[in-house]
């Protein structure tokens, strides 16, 4: 059975998503980094799928829903870098604001859904969302109040949802408008 994720993308990847024209786009590529800036994939699983979401005046919205095709290097990645000086992933340079630069950036390849920025999660699922550890233990978004998330810190990372989370993620962004 496949799981489900949400990572954060920041405004910096967004707003370089918009000027770069990506909007109505499909990413062929994400990436899972070592450090705190570029979350790490290392729980996810070919066929897992990851919201990507962003935060924006309190608002929560599922920019792209990626499933996990591989989490290798391939041809189209381009020539592997031979020093620090060289891109990480020159084939995929048109997607690199996905964290291509980042700390130990590794290729995701997905069959994502096109980027947007009009898919918001309703308030009163949001208070409801829930995430898993790898112990079990589940637990819900801080700071959501009357709908709103007034901080996103415990958005920051790549976490896996409950499955009736996921379920119901799986409902807003299947009913949304194309």
């Amino acid at each position: 059975m496949s799981d489900a994720f949400t990572v954060l993308w920041t405004h910096d990847t967004c707003r370089a998503l918009r000027k770069a024209g990506r909007v109505g786009e499909r990413p062929p590529v994400a990436f899972s980094g070592i450090h705190s800036s570029l979350p790490a994939w290392s729980s996810a699983r070919v066929g897992d799928e990851v919201y990507a979401l962003h935060v924006n005046r309190c608002v929560v919205f599922v920019v792209s829903r990626m499933r996990v095709i591989d989490m290798n290097r391939r041809d189209c990645c381009g020539t592997a870098p031979a020093t620090w000086q060289d891109p990480a992933f020159p084939g995929h340079g048109d997607w690199s604001m996905l964290g291509a630069g980042g700390c130990g950036a590794a290729a995701v390849h997905v069959d994502a859904s096109p980027v947007r920025f009009d898919m918001p999660i309703p308030g009163d699922l949001l208070a409801r969302l829930t995430w898993r550890n790898r112990r079990g233990r589940t637990r819900g978004l801080k700071h959501v109040v009357d709908g709103r998330l007034e901080r996103s810190i415990s958005l920051q990372g790549f976490y896996r949802l409950t499955s009736e989370s996921a379920g119901e993620l799986a409902e807003v962004v299947g009913n949304a408008a194309p």
